[in-house]
């Protein structure tokens, strides 16, 4: 079956009449394979009306994973057979008392092969709640940790990029690797201000002939 037909089925098989075959669209664009599958569970919550349920089960089980090694374990193992990580999942989502499009979201994942990607799908649904919300996502990335006078600085120069009834929603990470500078991702926008990104420019331009 092609990949474009496994997540219409996807969002079809929690609807129960005709005139809910039509896909949801999601409040964000999120693109490659992992957004696909985000945007086809988005579209069945959404019919089901339990949007905030689901986000809540995938958070939690995000924390579960991060808590139970084993099971972190078994999920990324690319070895184990696909048919005994969907039945697993089903057990794990029985256990956990998810709803029934969570269970078998997950259930679809590891029969695809795509379980190890789970925490990359979660974020991308994540951020298409965000969106649902008002919210704008923002990933401020610094060489070191940003004082609260910078940081309070960098964001409402961010809060600009916002329309209204928008809200920015700020995580920050520290990567000494960029030097210095900042990396920022908010919404769909990426802008590297970073020192190492002027540096591989600059070393670029030394190498080409005069």
């Amino acid at each position: 079956m092609a990949a474009s037909t496994k997540f219409g089925v996807l969002a079809r098989n929690f609807s129960t009449s005709s005139s809910s075959q039509q896909l949801v669209k999601a409040p964000v664009q999120v693109f490659g394979l992992y957004g696909r599958y985000a945007s086809a569970l988005y579209s069945a919550a959404s019919k089901q009306k339990c949007l905030d349920k689901v986000e809540k089960e995938l958070k939690d089980f995000q924390a579960t994973i991060a808590k139970d090694s084993r099971l972190g374990e078994f999920i990324s193992n690319p070895t184990l057979k696909r048919s005994l990580k969907k039945d697993a999942l089903g057990s794990v989502a029985k256990k956990l008392n998810m709803s029934s499009i969570t269970g078998n979201f997950l259930q679809l994942l590891a029969e695809n092969g795509r379980l190890s990607k789970l925490d990359v799908v979660t974020n991308h649904f994540l951020t298409m709640m965000a969106a649902f919300r008002g919210e704008v996502t923002c990933e401020i990335t610094s060489a070191k940790a940003l004082d609260a006078a910078t940081l309070k600085e960098v964001t409402a120069a961010l809060s600009g990029f916002l329309q209204k009834g928008q809200s920015l929603n700020v995580t920050t990470k520290v990567d000494p690797s960029i030097v210095g500078g900042l990396v920022v991702s908010i919404g769909d926008r990426y802008i590297d201000m970073s020192l190492s990104s002027k540096i591989d420019r600059y070393t670029t331009l030394l190498k080409q002939p005069v």
